[in-house]
């Protein structure tokens, strides 16, 4: 019975005809002292960051982000980006459904846009429109954004 549930609610679609969530893509996580941060994540994951600046530490995992943020607040914690197809249409859909914005949406370089809302009940959940990115196996090696 659970799965005829599931089957019957429509799946949200953007405006090409995608669905609007695509999957997991990155975690930031608060580094108040970047240094030290870094230094224990390029030992704990075993591979050196692929970008690199005072502002944000990214490590590529499996084809997924994992990313240090000095300036992300550590009482909230980490944030997972959840890929989407479209940032405007994945933001309204979740204001529609009671979400308000925590920061809008924003270019951070590359074509890359992000955003973060407030989930009720759940606590903070960010989107990444990141046309770079493309799922990999661990079979297929390389960058996956």
């Amino acid at each position: 019975m659970g799965q005829d549930l599931v089957a019957a609610v429509p799946r949200s679609l953007d405006s090409k005809g995608l669905p609007v969530f695509l999957g997991l893509r990155t975690v930031i996580y608060p580094a108040p002292d970047l240094s030290e941060a870094k230094r224990f994540a390029t030992r704990m994951l075993r591979v050196e960051p692929y970008f690199d600046q005072p502002f944000y530490v990214g490590y590529d995992v499996a084809g997924y982000e994992f990313a240090l943020d000095p300036n992300a607040d550590p009482q909230i914690g980490a944030t997972t980006y959840w890929g989407v197809a479209d940032v405007d249409v994945a933001v309204a859909e979740l204001l529609e459904h009671g979400a308000t914005i925590d920061r809008n949406v924003d270019e951070v370089g590359d074509g890359i846009r992000v955003a973060t809302l407030h989930m009720p009940a759940i606590g903070v959940l960010g989107v990444i429109e990141n046309p770079h990115f493309r799922a990999r196996t661990v079979d297929s090696p390389g960058p996956g954004r």
